[in-house]
């Protein structure tokens, strides 16, 4: 009976609950907060310039050739003479930056076919530079010539280029062909040359796929020939540059890019890069490894600027050029062809002076590293004798000088606050040992050297009035083993957070950053990573890509937070029809927070975008299924609440209820 009658008690408690539940089971509970966070949207802020999403490519390791320029083939001028003694890859390391070894090349990547008498330097009449090679033949119908190894070939896939040549005529038939590692080939034969240069076209199309293929020039003919350049292309490169990575450059939608240096401008002479591409001399990277082709100029650059719809940022020489060669580069893009250097401009295709506004009145001139580094008060005097000559030629140019936080920026902006637009500042950042130490490092060097740049506006005198902004034309973190060639680091998720936060700051303070440009674009310190046939955006890459698609442009007010964990920025649309919140989490756990917009309505749905990985040090690699992507997911805002997941960059997008 006892059973029985609790049975019965138990009974109007088990069905009160049932109804409980049926009650509350169509009630959608809002999370629980973790952080709440006050967004006051009409205290905005000074628009956020559209230029804090600047890039900056340099000639420099593999981020040009090698990275967005399509040129498959290594020394294609013969910069190093070839030799019987094949070895072209010397190791170095940068114990600044803590990095393991990396290969450059250090010699001619040519390797001869033939004996040890088969190929010699003609350095009296060279074709381009200082020396071209000349093969000779034993005219015992056994081959000889040069080869160069290490070249990937996808199955299918067409490929062009051409070779300049001179020689006997009995010399002839000169073949190009590409081997595989499988000893496939597919040649082009050349049947006649003659004692004049000429160049020939190359057209093949591969049927095999490897990674050590080679490329061969070979002739059994009798007597020698000379060979003045040979290029290889893929034929779907779009004016010399590769598609795959300009695509990525189109989806990054960066409005400006800083060249071509960096150290390497300090000893840059700009003449090298025009006219003829095939006659412009090779030379030894001035201020890196490597050798520079000068294939890229400033008339491929501009191409380059036009396809992917960006704004060129050019730097000149203030280290080791004149105030002389800096004014006639300026007159060579800037003037008309009623001037001798607007002309030859024109005469090198041309027409039009080129819409360049921006130039780096030199690169950190501060430093012993600098060619041309020199006292600052010998400095000051040649930054404002370049800035008065660029001016003479181009008076509506925007020029941004040589800044340093400290003795040097503090005096640049008291004795050449005339003579300059806005002030570069240059920031990288290694790893640190803690998670949260080192995604947030970035971020207060950032505030550090607004703070300062405060200051100097407060101690020097009109300076304030002058409002001379900041450019951050440098900015990254930078450490880890170069695995894309020199400066060739790799980025993690941690680095992307890290990233996102810097951006925070900047929006924080868009007052006086006026630009920023990312360091670098493609392989060197890269938001881009490429093999010979693949690319990919870096985690860094997919945060600037995201911010600057999505972020609005009028950032608002927010309100103190409670967990140092957390990063949150917000602007409104330029129209401030819509409101966009971004918010980054260093923990591992994820984070519910909660948006605050007082009196304002906001609509119950809404955009997000996140990039995320529980593993903090998860990458892309190209050629690999990505490990972080953006993912874009439907918003439901009806709670105000933002689920922001462990280890994340969490973008939303909510329309304003008027």
């Amino acid at each position: 009976m006892k059973k029985n009658y609790l049975s019965v008690l138990a009974k109007p408690v088990f069905v009160l609950s049932i109804i409980l539940a049926f009650m509350f089971s169509g009630c959608q509970q809002a999370p629980k907060a973790d952080e709440t966070v006050k967004i006051d949207i009409n205290a905005v802020g000074e628009p956020i310039s559209p230029y804090i999403y600047g890039q900056f490519i340099e000639h420099l390791g593999k981020c040009i050739y090698g990275g967005i320029w399509a040129e498959m083939l290594e020394d294609r001028k013969f910069y190093y003479p070839v030799t019987f003694e094949f070895n072209p890859w010397g190791t170095a390391s940068d114990p600044q930056w803590n990095t393991g070894e990396y290969k450059f090349l250090n010699a001619s990547p040519w390797q001869v076919i033939g004996d040890e008498n088969t190929v010699s330097m003609d350095k009296k009449s060279p074709f381009v530079g200082e020396q071209t090679p000349v093969v000779r033949l034993k005219g015992d119908g056994s081959a000889a010539g040069i080869k160069q190894s290490g070249i990937e070939f996808l199955a299918g896939k067409e490929y062009t280029g051409r070779i300049i040549l001179a020689g006997d005529a009995s010399a002839a038939p000169v073949t190009v062909q590409i081997t595989s590692e499988n000893n496939e080939t597919v040649k082009v034969e050349i049947a006649e040359i003659s004692n004049e240069f000429k160049s020939y076209p190359l057209s093949f199309t591969t049927p095999f796929a490897g990674k050590n293929c080679s490329f061969e020039i070979i002739s059994a003919g009798k007597g020698s020939f000379k060979i003045g350049t040979v290029s290889l292309m893929p034929a779907d490169n779009i004016n010399g540059w590769r598609p795959d990575v300009v695509a990525l450059l189109k989806e990054l939608n960066s409005p400006i890019y800083r060249w071509p240096g960096g150290n390497f401008v300090s000893g840059y002479n700009w003449r090298d890069g025009i006219g003829e591409m095939d006659k412009r001399p090779p030379r030894k990277n001035p201020a890196w490894k490597g050798v520079e082709p000068n294939d890229v100029g400033v008339h491929e650059y501009m191409q380059l600027m036009e396809m992917i719809d960006a704004e060129p940022f050019v730097a000149v020489n203030t280290g080791l050029g004149t105030v002389q060669e800096v004014a006639a580069q300026i007159e060579y893009c800037r003037g008309s062809q009623d001037t001798p250097l607007g002309k030859l401009r024109a005469e090198n295709g041309s027409a039009a002076p080129f819409n360049i506004r921006y130039w780096a009145v030199g690169n950190e001139m501060y430093g012993n590293w600098q060619l041309g580094h020199m006292p600052l008060s010998d400095y000051v005097l040649k930054h404002n004798d370049m800035a008065k000559a660029i001016w003479a030629v181009d008076s509506t140019a925007k020029l941004i000088g040589v800044g340093a936080v400290g003795e040097w920026s503090e005096t640049m902006l008291s004795q050449c606050a005339d003579y300059m637009n806005l002030l570069s500042e240059h920031i990288y950042c290694k790893e640190k040992d803690s998670l949260q130490e080192h995604v947030v490092q970035i971020k207060n060097d950032i505030k550090r050297v607004a703070d300062a740049h405060r200051n100097y506006r407060e101690k020097i005198g009109g300076l304030k009035e002058k409002d001379i902004r900041i450019a951050m034309d440098e900015w990254n973190f930078w450490y880890g083993d170069y695995i894309y060639g020199e400066l060739g680091v790799r980025y993690h998720q941690k680095d992307g957070l890290g990233i996102a936060m810097g951006l925070h700051e900047y929006f924080r303070n868009s007052d006086i950053f006026y630009m920023a440009n990312y360091a670098q674009t493609v392989n060197v310190i890269g938001a881009i990573k490429t093999t010979q046939t693949a690319s990919a955006f870096e985690t860094t890459g997919l945060v600037l890509k995201l911010y600057r698609n999505r972020f609005g442009s009028v950032p608002v007010k927010i309100g103190a937070l409670a967990n140092p964990n957390l990063d949150i920025s917000a602007a409104l649309t330029e129209d401030k029809t819509a409101l966009t919140v971004a918010v980054v989490n260093m923990d591992a756990r994820p984070q519910n927070v909660l948006i605050d917009l007082g009196e304002i309505k906001a609509g119950k749905e809404g955009q997000a975008w996140v990039i995320q990985n529980s593993d903090p040090e998860a990458y892309n690699t190209p050629g690999e299924e990505p490990k972080v992507v953006i993912e874009e997911q439907p918003l439901d805002f009806s709670k105000k609440v933002i689920e922001v997941p462990g280890y994340a960059v969490k973008l939303v997008k909510v329309e304003l209820v008027k």
